[in-house]
């Protein structure tokens, strides 16, 4: 394949380069003005990271024509042949973009009118004699879309950027709040700092006192309507369930089997000899996967058929599509396996389709003496301290709390809920979490009251804890490193109220397993041989005393935790080796099951996702926020949702209204419910602005905790 020169330098560095169809010819956009697009052109935009990894997007505009369209396909196709087919490639459409797509333009991506073929060229100019209006929409993806420079584009709803070349205005209208009009003022900072050089002055405008200036590039100001609610944001609760086909290139003809109807689906279905689409149309997004054995031909047209396949589901035009090598698979493509997981190692750099080329998070490992001071691993692995604080355990029994014994603390039993008080010293302030414990087995009533009386404890702390729901066999790390070293023990069912524990004659087998902190906790399982497993040690309880069983994997910490629940259990112990099981052991646990053999591979660190829950729009929807996100992101008038995957955090804004703050624990539950790859019960924890613990601030780069000291619109107009 003969290669264009422009991707001589292409992927070379780190960071983003674009190019724009001109006579079906490629030419570089300069960095100042990335994140202009003429609305009547095409583009391809290639992202590289460190790792380094690919994204390739092809960007359509409204009014681009069909050639140039295909222009760029063919481009986008030898780009992605020339990086040895390791890039992930996307179909973007104006107006519809994808988060990944969208994260590139931080401070807001800029629709201009008109396009190559009407003469309009991407330059850096010094000249001034710009006259445009700009319609600045949305408060995670900021769109700036040129309108026709008269009031009839107005509305008292939004902001809009009045760009009369040496002067700048941001025009605020009266019904705006104050978070859009800090995105707006960020996009009115990028036109003066990269498309003016630093030479424009900027003014922040009212609605209704419009300077003279203004009224006379617009003309005198008549009536103008009120904001009209954003229509185009989806409602993440309702998420569609996916489908999946395979692709066969059958006598040159390519046709689609449908392989599973309904997701999630599981890692093996994806043969590596084979295309497969995965159709997620009706949440607007089709993914093509490429096996790495899967022939040729089927790898390079793999964007024609994905865009074949739109045609022929009736899909809207602006559907999203993102094609993929196997190991560059992205985030949003794998939460539609239930068992995805990555493999972690990585071939050499010879190979094309070498795993591990995706930038992911770097795992850190956990080293107790350094919580303090390295928050980054104290987020990772889920710990604010070492659990050496304070700790009050009550049971909820009759709509009330009961204080725990605090022998028995670290025993749990599934029919019960519990609270459990945490306090810990951070710097010279006392700092507080609760933990509400859910037992399986425990009524509707304990589950409500539980509830109920998390609140009422919060409200008399002064709203200042913050708030873990956990359900059983779900804990946390630092939950389970609460009881001094001991392991944390989960019984099955029954109650620690007196008389309400099993029967010391039966058998009961318990799995103990030691966290990534090094924290163990022993949970009671279902008598079954199938419950074993390889990585762990097992504790089988029967009349005749007990088996302390030892997995080919399972370190000495699991061991010494077993043997405290030996003791605790009371009883002869008989150690065993896996693979040397005497016949009474077997037949304890009814009978020789299969089970988990396999060497645990390490669940990948995928990477954080922030959503804002907002009512701005007349209903509670959850958004995205693309890109690396930042402290200044945490919209202040909102409820934000931070989902780690092993844990959600739900942050609550101090000027969020009170629709946000009472819904967005369910918007939380639906979130995870409505999850494709069907995860359930991770943990949720609900905290307010202003007391963040570390386990939430290290998944933000450089916070700062003064950061909400001063008003964060003075501190922005102080760059105007």
């Amino acid at each position: 394949m003969v290669f264009h020169k422009e991707f001589q330098s292409a992927g070379k560095a780190a960071g983003l380069q674009i190019w724009r169809i001109e006579k079906m010819d490629l030419k570089p956009v300069p960095k100042q003005l990335q994140g202009n697009f003429y609305t009547g052109d095409a583009y391809v935009v290639l992202y590289t990271t460190a790792a380094p990894s690919y994204n390739v997007h092809m960007w359509l505009g409204n009014e681009c024509s069909q050639d140039e369209g295909g222009a760029a396909a063919i481009f986008a196709m030898q780009l992605d042949d020339h990086l040895g087919g390791a890039p992930v490639q996307y179909r973007e459409v104006q107006n519809n973009e994808s988060v990944t797509f969208l994260g590139y333009f931080k401070t807001g991506i800029k629709y201009k009118q008109g396009g190559v073929a009407s003469g309009f060229q991407h330059v850096v100019t010094n000249d001034m004699n710009v006259k445009r209006v700009l319609h600045i929409k949305g408060r995670r993806a900021i769109r700036a879309t040129e309108v026709n420079m008269s009031w009839a584009s107005f509305n008292h709803g939004d902001c809009f950027i009045v760009d009369l070349g040496k002067d700048i205005y941001q025009w605020c209208g009266s019904e705006c709040n104050r978070f859009e009009r800090l995105k707006a003022s960020e996009v009115a900072i990028g036109i003066r700092d990269n498309e003016r050089n630093g030479r424009a002055s900027l003014q922040m405008v009212e609605d209704g006192s419009e300077p003279e200036a203004v009224l006379s590039a617009l003309g005198p100001k008549p009536n103008i309507p009120a904001g009209s609610p954003d229509d185009e944001t989806t409602d993440r609760s309702n998420q569609k369930k996916g489908s999946l086909y395979m692709v066969s290139d059958a006598a040159g003809s390519m046709k689609t089997t449908l392989v599973a109807q309904s997701s999630p689906f599981k890692q093996e279905m994806l043969s590596p000899n084979e295309c497969f689409i995965l159709d997620n149309g009706g949440d607007g997004k089709i993914f093509l996967w490429k096996g790495p054995s899967a022939n040729t031909e089927e790898r390079k047209t793999a964007m024609k058929v994905a865009e074949q396949f739109v045609k022929d589901k009736n899909y809207p035009k602006n559907t999203q599509i993102q094609v993929m090598p196997a190991g560059g698979e992205t985030t949003l493509f794998k939460q539609f396996f239930s068992n995805w997981k990555d493999k972690d190692q990585t071939t050499g750099p010879g190979q094309a389709y070498s795993i591990g080329r995706i930038a992911r998070v770097p795992q850190i490992p956990f080293d107790a003496s350094s919580l303090h001071s390295n928050k980054k691993m104290a987020s990772q692995h889920g710990m604010v301290d070492d659990g050496s604080g304070k700790i009050q355990v009550w049971r909820v029994e009759g709509g009330d709390r009961v204080p725990v014994e605090p022998s028995s603390y670290g025993q749990f039993y599934g029919g019960d809920c519990y609270l459990i008080l945490y306090t810990y010293l951070q710097g010279s302030r006392e700092q507080h979490i609760i933990y509400t414990w859910q037992g399986l087995k425990c009524t509707q009533d304990e589950l409500a009251a539980s509830a109920f009386l998390t609140v009422k404890l919060d409200d008399s702390m002064g709203g200042s804890p913050v708030q873990v729901r956990v359900t059983q066999g779900q804990e946390p790390a630092h939950l389970m490193s609460l009881f001094k070293g001991k392991p944390m023990i989960i019984h099955l069912g029954g109650t620690s109220r007196k008389g309400g524990q099993s029967r010391a004659g039966n058998t009961r087998l318990f799995h103990i397993r030691q966290s990534s902190t090094r924290a163990t906790r022993a949970v009671e399982v279902e008598t079954s041989a199938s419950k074993l497993n390889t990585n762990d040690v097992f504790v089988l309880k029967f009349p005749d005393g007990l088996f302390l069983w030892k997995g080919v994997a399972a370190s000495e910490e699991e061991m010494a935790a077993a043997k405290y629940i030996c003791s605790f259990l009371g009883g002869s112990i008989t150690e065993i080796s896996e693979g040397k099981e005497p016949a009474a052991f077997w037949s304890a646990l009814g009978g020789k099951k299969d089970y988990q053999t396999s060497k645990s591979l390490q669940k990948s660190v995928k990477p954080p996702r922030l959503f804002g829950c907002s009512n701005k729009t007349g209903r509670l929807i959850a958004e995205e926020v693309p890109g690396e996100f930042t402290q200044s992101d945490l919209a202040t008038d909102d409820v934000m949702l931070l989902d780690t995957w092993d844990q959600i955090f739900l942050w609550i804004g101090n000027d969020a209204n009170e629709v946000e703050r009472t819904g967005s624990d369910q918007i939380a539950k639906e979130y995870v419910d409505s999850d494709p790859s069907g995860r359930r019960g991770t943990p949720i924890i609900t905290m307010k602005q202003g007391f963040e613990p570390p386990t939430f601030t290290g998944w933000f780069q450089a916070w700062d905790s003064k950061m909400w000291d001063t008003d964060p619109l003075d501190r922005i107009r102080a760059r105007f």
